[in-house]
């Protein structure tokens, strides 16, 4: 039986169309044979080949717009000057194409790949919509195979992942809301096409960024790769793991507008955009400058309609696709910082609790195992009959690595061989906690 079409639809999704003509492109020939020579003029190239890597354009379409800014007068011909060229032809600038190119660049310092129109994008956003992926309890548990959970958790977790709607995660502090956050993210598993920038009303906007996407190593660029392979999608797509954008309380409402370069002339899209089709984790909230409801309050938009407003530098707004699995988490009570219009908007609201006892011994044994410290009966019996009834027995996820942490740097400062003993626990314990009291100033 062939599992291939069940395979695709769980693991993969459709690719951008390679574009197989000068119309496919989706850009004004204008605006292309531009880009054309603002790249030559900036990079200093002179063959298909490598412009055809740089445009991200098949070898087609790039010798056309050599052949049509060659027939204006922009571009001259210069022939296989030497045997490093392969014997391709030559090409360079002439005096009316660096003439033109420095208008240009004087117009948008743009150049390289080929932009995508915003509504090409659209169209492939939804090809590769993160509400379209199939998270198994399997997929979501083997992701989550490195957290100590408890039982219930995954019963929340796998309809709210699943269904690729907002989530907030609230609780205690140091019980792994992040670290569950992480795991999301690793049950997502597959692979989505990042445009390299977008064109919209004739401006340009970066979307791939490297420190927020990760390519797929058999996708990058190979001067050495056969024409076969390279073919299969439209080049001014990267394909990517599903992006993740985390921020925490360094977050401003500001970062979620277009940020406009005055000297470059271009846009680069905001945090959101760039988590299109991935993850948008606001780690802390009300942790941030701006207060939990202006931020809640600036998603309503995208979170019940898919869709968000940016706006250019002349004022002019526009939309674009919102197709983003978002992840609120805070350490605050939901009443205390949200209106009840604001909490019907997040569609999952999930407490995140400390562990049991029960869970609290695995999660020490396990952190005790990984950094080479041996369990002490008698000092675990000390820290749960002497230490944890003076908290009241609230047991939480980070406690087990900084107590044994801690015990690790005593035991190097004193030149001991790794132990764990009562008196170790209790100077260990003390750095857990502050006492409360008065400082005189």
């Amino acid at each position: 039986m062939n599992m291939q079409p069940m395979d695709m639809t769980v693991f993969g999704v459709t690719p951008p169309p390679p574009c197989k003509k000068m119309e496919d492109v989706g850009l004004s020939e204008v605006m292309m044979r531009d880009i054309l020579l603002k790249t030559m003029f900036r990079m200093n190239v002179e063959h298909v080949s490598e412009l055809e890597r740089i445009l991200c354009l098949p070898t087609r379409v790039t010798q056309e717009l050599i052949d049509n800014a060659r027939a204006q007068g922009l571009i001259e011909a210069t022939g296989t000057l030497h045997a490093t060229s392969g014997h391709e032809m030559g090409y360079k600038l002439s005096d009316t194409g660096k003439a033109r190119a420095l208008d240009a660049l004087s117009q948008s310092e743009y150049y390289g790949a080929m932009p995508v129109p915003m509504d090409a994008y659209a169209e492939q956003v939804k090809r590769q919509s993160i509400k379209d992926i199939h998270i198994t309890r399997q997929r979501l548990t083997e992701a989550m195979g490195h957290l100590v959970l408890p039982d219930d958790l995954l019963n929340h977790l796998g309809p709210a992942v699943g269904s690729g709607r907002s989530i907030l995660m609230y609780g205690p502090p140091g019980n792994g809301k992040s670290s569950i956050s992480n795991g999301i993210r690793d049950a997502l598993g597959d692979k989505i096409y990042i445009p390299r920038a977008v064109m919209y009303s004739g401006q340009v906007i970066t979307v791939y960024d490297p420190i927020v996407h990760t390519a797929a190593e058999e996708q990058r660029d190979d001067p050495n790769s056969l024409r076969r392979t390279s073919n299969t999608f439209d080049k001014r797509y990267v394909k990517c793991t599903r992006p993740t954008v985390i921020t925490g309380g360094e977050l401003t409402l500001d970062m979620l507008d277009l940020k406009y370069n005055p000297n470059a002339r271009t846009y680069t899209a905001p945090l959101q955009f760039k988590s299109t089709g991935g993850v948008f984790i606001v780690d802390d909230l009300g942790r941030q400058s701006d207060p939990p409801q202006a931020l809640i309050n600036r998603w309503i938009v995208p979170l019940e309609e898919n869709k968000d407003i940016l706006a250019l530098q002349s004022g002019e707004k526009f939309e674009v696709p919102f197709d983003t699995l978002v992840i609120f988490s805070t350490n605050f009570h939901p009443n205390e910082i949200f209106d009840k219009a604001a909490l019907r908007r997040i569609f999952f609201k999930i407490k995140i609790d400390g562990p049991n006892q029960e869970n609290f011994l695995k999660i020490f044994a396990l952190v005790a195992k990984k950094k080479g410290m041996r369990l002490d009966e008698a000092s675990l019996l000390h820290l749960l009959k002497r230490k944890y009834p003076t908290i009241d027995n609230i047991y939480a996820n980070y406690q087990p690595v900084f107590l044994i942490d801690q015990m690790i740097a005593i035991c190097d400062f004193e030149g001991i061989p790794y132990r764990m003993t009562p008196d170790l626990i209790d100077r260990a314990w003390d750095n857990m906690f502050v006492k409360q009291e008065d400082i005189a100033h």
